[in-house]
């Protein structure tokens, strides 16, 4: 009897816990732009869902990324360290080490019940989750396939946003309630091909979208943005990128071959028409290159529609099952995305459009709702933030900082300067970067493809479009940022970095 009543107070302790520490709900999309969330800037498109967890929690205005690229992102809000530091600079040639520390792992060995399900992106199987089922590589969005624990590989029929919301409603349910939980969801949405669920396409068609002014930039004073392979105008592809195909019948692009019959029917209705428009226009030139960019916000939008409906599904999800009030939700996109601003798509760059993330945050209780944050924060900061949240001693050797001092401490100081480093080499030719942003100004130093420094002056020049660098009157703010910069590459011990300053 001692011994029963012994246990049944251990599983009461237990419980009670897991009751007393917060949930963690932290949702990733792909490539989504804070310009077409509603809670940065409604001229877009409405996401009410997105704007349901600023509402309620906080909405951070300077959020930002060590590293603008979808695997080096995740690697990063993963191990809370900067690329140079986790091994995983870029998705060309790196590999990443899942044997290392990370948040995840530290709330695993800390009493959490963890998971990753949906786009994963790092090549190697997770490590630090009881549960994990994740998409290959990018994944696809119609009947996608899964990789599973066992080893095998399962296709699921379906639209990979409502299918990666499904499989984590599925855990959720069965999942062991005497533990708290981290849940990492990871979308797809939006990411290029840019492919709506075949309920949203045309929600966009009656909208005529206006181009940003600066749409047709020259890249004057700023060669490595002469040089880049991101434009609307020459690199996005009339048949892979915007459906544009030849021969409806004969479609070999993957992204279409797996539809099935009914959602390849429903495809063809939509797509098939507005290529036979276009060949009844004859476009070319500026004409041509400003229909590729309407009909890409359509595409674009309406694939985020499905992302922000999903979000909705899970915030549902927790409000049914009493979870709310206990669940910290935090929505980001691995990196910002540009939606026509230099006339381009993609990302990469240090400039504010990609280097920029959205992310919003609700934790009841201790987050006020409506709060609305101007300090800088990284997306290296998310780890530590969950650890203290979490009552687990943050690693030494993360290099992120939580930002729940920022959030409830009136005295707390964030930030004065970001650090940013860019390694990829190859697609879209953007060339490898590192730099400092303060609340002022950016100081950037491209190297490899490109040698130069670019310099802005952010209050004066938001939009990044007058590179001040080497001009009479601006050298004390330069030799300023530069002993700036190279402090915060001492503080996170780039050595790249260091060694191309020093052989200057």
């Amino acid at each position: 009897m001692r011994i029963l009543s012994v246990a049944l107070m251990l599983c009461v302790s237990l419980f009670a816990r897991a009751q007393q520490l917060p949930n963690i709900v932290i949702i990733i999309s792909d490539d989504h732009a804070y310009q077409a969330i509603s809670a940065y800037d409604s001229k877009l498109m409405q996401t009410p869902n997105i704007d349901r967890i600023a509402n309620e929690g906080v909405i951070f205005k300077k959020a930002y990324v060590t590293n603008s690229i979808c695997g080096p992102s995740r690697a990063a809000i993963l191990t809370g360290k900067y690329s140079h530091k986790n091994g995983f600079k870029d998705n060309e040639t790196s590999n990443f080490d899942a044997g290392q520390d990370s948040f995840a792992k530290q709330l695993q060995g800390n009493g959490y019940q963890t998971a990753w399900i949906g786009k994963y992106h790092l090549g190697t199987q997770p490590q630090g989750f009881d549960f994990w089922q994740i998409l290959p590589g990018q994944g696809s969005y119609y009947n996608p396939d899964f990789l599973m624990m066992d080893g095998s590989q399962q296709r699921i029929e379906g639209y990979v946003s409502d299918i990666t919301e499904d499989i984590a409603e599925d855990w959720l349910d069965n999942r062991d309630s005497s533990k708290p939980f981290c849940l990492v969801i990871g979308h797809k949405a939006t990411h290029r091909v840019w492919l709506p669920d075949t309920a949203d396409m045309g929600m966009f068609d009656e909208v005529t979208f206006p181009l940003a002014h600066n749409f047709y930039d020259d890249y004057q004073h700023r060669k490595a943005a002469q040089v880049q392979d991101m434009s609307i105008a020459k690199t996005m592809i009339m048949g892979y990128d915007l459906k544009m195909f030849p021969d409806f019948d004969h479609i070999k692009d993957d992204n279409v071959a797996r539809m099935n019959a009914d959602q390849k029917a429903k495809f063809d209705a939509y797509y098939q028409p507005i290529k036979a428009d276009l060949e009844a226009r004859n476009l070319s030139g500026k004409a041509l290159t400003e229909w590729k960019y309407q009909h890409y916000m359509r595409d674009y939008l309406s694939t985020a529609a499905s992302l922000d409906r999903n979000i909705g599904r899970t915030l549902d999800y927790l409000d049914e099952h009493d979870l709310t009030d206990n669940t910290i939700v935090i929505y980001l996109s691995d990196q910002g995305f540009y939606l026509g601003e230099h006339g381009w798509f993609d990302k990469r760059f240090m400039y504010e459009e990609s280097f920029r993330t959205p992310m919003v945050m609700r934790y009841p209780g201790v987050v006020k709702p409506g709060t609305v944050s101007d300090d800088f924060v990284l997306n290296v900061d998310i780890g530590p933030t969950m650890l203290e949240a979490a009552g687990v001693a943050v690693p030494k050797d993360m290099q992120g900082e939580s930002f729940l001092p920022l959030l409830t401490g009136k005295n707390a100081e964030g930030r004065d300067a970001l650090y940013y480093h860019y390694y990829e080499n190859g697609e879209h030719s953007v060339s490898p970067h590192f730099g400092i942003k303060t609340k002022r100004y950016k100081l950037i130093r491209f190297y490899d493809m490109v040698d130069e420094w670019e310099l802005y002056d952010l209050q004066k020049d938001p939009n990044e479009m007058h590179n001040l660098y080497g001009k009479k009157g601006d050298e004390k703010i330069t030799a300023t940022l530069k002993s700036q910069l190279s402090k915060l590459i001492t503080q996170y011990d780039d050595r790249d970095a260091k060694k191309l300053l020093k052989d200057e």
